[in-house]
């Protein structure tokens, strides 16, 4: 199972603080579990490390997402079509058309049990994206429970200057 396959991750972790790597990995661990068949894609982008989850191998059908960024440090618990998701409690914070989330300072803050309702029609939501396979894709076995590192950005924007140690 992909919740073992750690290694490149952790190293897009490592220049971050100890208490942000160990917010985002639980947070991972957290959709892990609800949904191991589904596959993890990762982006070491140049303003943040995002990781998000999907039943094929495409960045528009994620359903759910962890974001740490790399001039606050904050995580964000995201959902790739957040805007439609019913969000009784109005807790989802973003304006755009689509994504949506909350920022998680601490996993132990995190609303697991109306987060995985939220998850969960995020999930049924992103499978109404996926189009019909054709008949080239039929002989394609999909991959299930994969993690697969997308993007590797060559330049990384620097840590903003409030987060570095003073000597």
């Amino acid at each position: 199972m992909s919740k073992e396959q750690t290694k490149d991750l952790l190293k897009f972790l490592k220049p971050f603080p100890k208490e942000v790597q160990a917010t985002a990995l639980a947070l991972r661990e957290f959709v892990w579990d609800l949904y191991p068949d589904t596959n993890e894609l990762i982006y070491d982008n140049y303003n943040a490390v995002a990781f998000g989850w999907t039943s094929t191998e495409k960045m528009g059908h994620i359903f759910s997402s962890i974001a740490v960024g790399r001039s606050s440090y904050n995580v964000h618990f995201g959902f790739m079509w957040g805007s439609k998701l019913t969000d009784p409690k109005k807790i989802l914070l973003g304006e755009g058309n689509q994504y949506r989330y909350i920022l998680v300072k601490k996993f132990e803050d995190f609303p697991t049990a109306y987060m995985k309702k939220l998850i969960r029609e995020a999930f049924d939501y992103s499978l109404s994206k996926i189009k019909p396979a054709t008949s080239k894709d039929k002989n394609k076995k999909p991959l299930q429970g994969a993690t697969i590192t997308k993007s590797i950005s060559p330049v990384k924007r620097k840590p903003a200057r409030r987060f570095l140690k003073k000597k």
